[in-house]
């Protein structure tokens, strides 16, 4: 969660649904999960009902969503899927025209990005921000040097479904970075995460002076080498009584 988030209204805009799992912690994905319950076929993409939703107007023609509002784009997809290509130009002229909004998507697919920008990018739109997916060190290690060369003004690496350890400290994350947000692998199936990892990008984001966020436990939490079964109404409960998130 990027600091304005705390003090902004927020709003949820999904201009796309589905997505196709592309690496290990797209395995047991939540939106998979929610779509079986409801006999959906999360691998096709569809465009939504609320496509438009940041231009929407009232019947007086104010904007639906006023101006200030936290966007959080394209949680039940990513923006950068292929399949959406067709439709991204105009999800990218939206972000222009509200300029008044912030807008943030997550993406495992930052190595598409300089393909699908539009024309007017630049550096990067002063109302967007764009989070990069690491679960791993492989994964890191792919998608962080194309992420950290990308044009985009606010930057944040989310560590979530945290796998394994993870090691960022050779990619200078406090010269680029505005926040690193970590958390544990929900459902039935998840697979453990270690507080001892989660400590370790903790601890480097103290040295960094990078913001840190510890989101939840996940469904298998170890620490000091036991493992725990969370519930998931206390995940992000008991994530925050850790005491270590950095604003």
């Amino acid at each position: 969660m990027p600091l304005n988030a705390i003090i902004k209204p927020s709003k949820m805009w999904n201009p796309w649904h589905g997505c196709h799992k592309l690496s290990e912690g797209c395995k047991h994905c939540y939106v998979y999960r929610g779509d079986a319950k409801r006999g959906i076929d999360s691998s096709i993409i569809t465009q939504t009902k609320n496509f438009n939703l940041p231009i929407q107007k009232k019947w007086n023609g104010e904007y639906k969503i006023p101006s200030g509002t936290m966007v959080y784009t394209c949680f039940t997809s990513d923006f950068l899927v292929a399949d959406a290509d067709e439709w991204r130009t105009e999800a990218w002229e939206m972000m222009r025209i509200r300029s008044d909004l912030d807008f943030m998507f997550i993406t495992k697919r930052i190595d598409r990005l300089l393909e699908v920008l539009p024309d007017d990018w630049g550096e990067g739109y002063n109302n967007v921000t764009i989070c990069c997916t690491i679960e791993n060190q492989d994964r890191a290690d792919y998608r962080l040097p194309i992420y950290k060369r990308a044009p985009i003004k606010h930057k944040i690496i989310i560590c979530e479904p945290l796998l394994e350890q993870i090691d960022l400290r050779y990619y200078d994350i406090g010269s680029w970075v505005e926040q690193v947000v970590v958390g544990g692998e929900s459902g039935f199936e998840a697979r453990p995460c270690n507080f001892d990892w989660v400590m370790k990008l903790h601890n480097l984001c103290v040295e960094e002076k990078v913001m840190f966020w510890f989101k939840q436990t996940g469904a298998k939490f170890i620490k000091d080498g036991k493992l725990y079964p969370i519930k998931r109404q206390l995940q992000h409960p008991q994530a925050r009584k850790a005491g270590i998130n950095l604003w």
